[in-house]
């Protein structure tokens, strides 16, 4: 099905630039009239995976960090959150709740398990030394216009 808009956005990962792509996610997002519960799930899924790439693909260095996003006429919405950091390993490893790669903070562990709750589907691709690709997927629920 081909999308009916999509973006494409790129900026540094640094920590302060996590809220900016929540925003920018949400505010292109929001033409297709998503409830409030759904833009939040949709911005917690975005911020969690940013996160990721802040913290554990760039680690101690800064590098650029990828969103495409893209709306279909049915209501879903696709956004790919893309980085070009050190990798995963062990990807099917790092989807279990609990596992962290952050060495000496304090870090739950649960950012793709979060991501998952909240959106229909969460597909990851990592290469080692190349970077990490994760695909978001959520449909959102048609309202009815009112009378009124």
């Amino acid at each position: 099905m081909k999308p009916m808009n999509e973006m494409n956005i790129s900026f540094l990962s640094c920590s302060a630039n996590e809220g900016f792509a929540r925003a920018v996610v949400a505010a292109f997002v929001a033409q297709l009239d998503p409830t409030i519960d759904e833009l939040s799930d949709i911005k917690t899924a975005v911020s969690e995976a940013v996160t990721n790439c802040i913290v554990h693909a760039y680690r101690d260095m800064l590098g650029t960090i990828y969103i495409s996003a893209k709306l279909y006429e049915d209501g879903s919405i696709q956004i790919r959150i893309r980085d070009k950091g050190c990798g995963i390993e062990d990807v099917e490893k790092a989807r279990e709740p609990l596992f962290t790669t952050a060495e000496g903070e304090e870090r739950a562990g649960l950012g793709f398990a979060v991501m998952e709750s909240f959106m229909d589907s969460v597909g990851v691709l990592s290469r080692v030394k190349k970077g990490t690709t994760v695909t978001l997927k959520k449909r959102l629920a048609r309202r009815r216009a009112s009378n009124g």
